[in-house]
């Protein structure tokens, strides 16, 4: 059953009248009696009667016109929902990502996202980047935003790139000459982060590969910890960019470079299922990170990118004792 001819036959009974039912429906007359014509043989009951001032319901007609009714509203209803949410109007947009990216990324785009959609329900899941991306393969979060990984059945776009760099606190001796080497940093009292986190490794192997080893190592759960105890003296510490950035502001933490080490870059991916179609909040969110990435002039998804890390996770450092905790992640 068409719904045009349920439309046509409500507005019909609206007006009484089918030349003005065809006028408010920008349709010709013969075009609305063919559809009333076509209704009601499909029903096998004559709805309408002729009559010298219009048209009048018959019992059938009066018996069918709610049911019509309501038909109708439902389908433009539906078709209202449907509009919103592929226009992200509303509808829902589930998110996974690393703590990192949750803690010191998101939030911002999240804030410019609702207000632009305000009628979109938002919802979080936080891992590590495997965990984000079993999320993503398994249709539990509709993006994932992961450091670099490959998946034959993942799409990825950047979202940003970030890098390790070393920080120390306002007072450190490292300040005033802006530059130093690997084994002046291993002789200050290092300050790792989480274990689990794939940034901890690099930050191993970066001393390990240079046959380096740190004098004191001091390992934490997590970021925040970590800056904390740079803040009071208590070490120095390879961090991301994007962690420290406001405490760098505002010179509570201060940047140094490493003179004979390579500054290690990663870039943070946006990935979903290759081949799934994606709602409409999801497209611009999609879309509100590639303008944020353009705004700060990161390299599109096809640009030449440093390859996805395929470092292991687990086991011995060799820079220190890991103190018991459940960890909260980074990467």
């Amino acid at each position: 059953m068409h719904i045009e001819f349920l439309e046509t036959f409500v507005e019909v009974a609206r007006f009484g009248n089918v030349t003005r039912a065809a006028e408010g429906l920008y349709l010709s007359q013969p075009s609305v009696s063919g559809r009333l014509r076509a209704l009601e043989a499909e029903l096998g009951e004559r709805l309408l009667d002729r009559t010298a001032r219009g048209v009048r319901l018959t019992d059938a007609g009066r018996q069918f016109l709610e049911y019509a009714a309501r038909a109708v509203r439902a389908v433009r209803e539906g078709q209202e929902a449907l509009a919103q949410l592929r226009e992200a109007r509303a509808g829902s947009l589930t998110l996974g990502a690393a703590p990192a990216v949750s803690t010191y990324f998101l939030p911002t785009i999240l804030k410019r996202f609702t207000l632009s959609h305000p009628g979109v329900r938002l919802s979080l899941r936080t891992g590590h980047s495997e965990e984000v991306l079993a999320m993503v393969l398994a249709e539990q979060v509709q993006i994932g935003l992961v450091r670099s990984l490959q998946h034959p059945e993942i799409e990825a776009q950047v979202c940003y790139e970030d890098e390790l760099i070393l920080v120390v606190h306002a007072a450190h001796p490292f300040r005033a000459r802006g530059r130093v080497a690997l084994d002046e940093v291993a002789a200050e009292g290092l300050v790792l982060f989480d274990r689990t986190s794939s940034y901890y490794e690099l930050t191993r192997a970066l001393f390990l590969d240079r046959g380096v080893l740190p004098a004191s190592v001091m390992e934490l759960d997590n970021i925040e910890a970590a800056k904390k105890m740079v803040e009071l003296g208590m070490g120095v510490a390879l961090l991301p960019r994007i962690a420290v950035e406001r405490e760098i502001a505002l010179g509570i933490l201060v940047p140094v470079g490493i003179t004979d080490a390579p500054t290690i870059h990663r870039p943070v991916l946006a990935v979903h299922r290759r081949g799934h179609g994606l709602s409409g909040p999801a497209l611009a969110f999609l879309a509100l990170l590639r303008q944020a990435r353009e705004a700060a002039g990161v390299p599109p998804a096809d640009s030449p990118l440093p390859p996805p890390q395929r470092i292991g996770r687990g086991g011995g450092s060799g820079l220190g004792r890991s103190e018991p905790g459940a960890g909260d992640g980074t990467f």
